[in-house]
């Protein structure tokens, strides 16, 4: 029985001896090992082999990028403001042994350095420099941090910081500041808006008053050169019939009765030069004129122009008889406005059609 005893427990031993003699490291871990107190190798990926109770193999060392949030720290900025800064690190171990040998606890010393260099870079620069230059910060962490711990074994791939909070009183300036700064903004905008309105319209109405304006003088051309045109037509229809002073005469004594036709006309100036136009316009009724070959052909009443061209005759004495009578009174007739005096030709005057020769 006692042998037995034995048997098993030297049988137990073999296989603990065993089981400490074989060790498998994981993928993208080490391990040290140390031979009677001092450093032998480190264990590599895989299967390995140890002398039991000789060697001292130690906790795993992960070899992966790894990462470390470090609580707010303050930092007073160089106008003498205390800022809150949150940062993260991304790190690597590349020598486990210098990682386990040079530094007792390079995590902690990681973060010491970070807030060290984060508070001399930061304390050279005033409170809106800090908020607008976290890429210069982050480059100047991270050399500082890759120079200091590359004898620990470890490599400082990237310096982030998460957030930068300055105190409430300052956050409620700023606040003001960027409102403020909204405000002037919206205001620069609306008088450029405005100055761009009223630049707009003055360049419509000046652009409508050209056009007005050459549409205006394109109508006055048109309607001037209409005038001249109706001119020389009726110019050239005058002379092309070649009308005689007793027509011309008579055309001037139609035009008196519409002289004292105006609103504003109290009294109307009778020329000397009527005594003779009424003259010639008597001789014309009174005399047998040759007519022309158009007034043969208008003329279907014989009859009737002769009891009308005895009206006008009568008419035309009447009118010489005054003419005369107010070239002896002197000054001239002032007549009312409200009762102009009836024109002497009435019946010329509703058709005057009847008294063309």
């Amino acid at each position: 029985m006692e042998l037995l005893i034995v048997g098993v427990v030297i049988a137990l031993f073999m296989v603990i001896t065993v089981l400490k003699a074989v060790r498998i490291i994981p993928q993208a871990r080490a391990r040290n090992v140390e031979r009677l107190g001092r450093y032998r190798r480190t264990l590599k990926p895989g299967l390995n082999f140890v002398i039991p109770y000789i060697d001292r193999v130690y906790p795993e060392i992960d070899l992966r990028e790894q990462v470390v949030s470090f609580r707010p720290q303050p930092v007073i900025t160089e106008d003498n403001l205390v800022v809150e800064i949150d940062t993260v690190l991304y790190f690597q171990v590349t020598d486990p042994r210098a990682a386990a040998y040079e530094i007792a606890n390079y995590i902690q010393a990681v973060e010491q350095l970070t807030v060290t260099t984060l508070r001399n870079v930061v304390g050279s620069m005033d409170l809106e420099k800090t908020l607008t230059s976290r890429d210069t910060i982050n480059s100047q962490l991270r050399g500082v941090l890759d120079e200091a711990t590359g004898k620990w074994g470890l490599r400082v791939n990237r310096v982030e910081i998460k957030a930068i909070d300055p105190p409430k009183t300052i956050k409620d300036a700023m606040e003001k500041q960027m409102r403020a700064e909204r405000d002037k903004r919206a205001a620069i905008l609306n008088a450029e808006g405005q100055r761009q309105s009223q630049i707009l319209t003055a360049e419509g109405d000046k652009q409508s008053r050209i056009l007005r304006a050459e549409g205006q003088r394109t109508a006055a051309i048109l309607e001037a050169e209409g005038q001249s045109s109706a001119i020389d037509q009726v110019f050239q229809a005058v002379h092309r019939n070649d009308p005689d002073p007793k027509l011309l005469a008579y055309q001037y004594l139609q035009m008196l009765p519409q002289l004292a036709q105006g609103e504003g006309n109290t009294f109307w100036v009778i020329p000397s030069e009527v005594t003779s136009a009424l003259q010639g316009v008597s001789n014309a009724f009174t005399e047998v004129l040759p007519r022309s070959a158009a007034t043969r052909e208008e003329v279907t009443d014989a009859s009737a122009a002769d009891e009308e061209v005895a009206k006008a005759s009568n008419a035309a004495a009447e009118a010489v008889a005054d003419a005369q009578e107010a070239e002896k009174a002197g000054p001239p007739r002032q007549l009312g406005a409200a009762a102009p005096e009836p024109s002497p030709f009435p019946d010329l005057e509703k058709d005057p059609h009847k008294a063309e020769l």
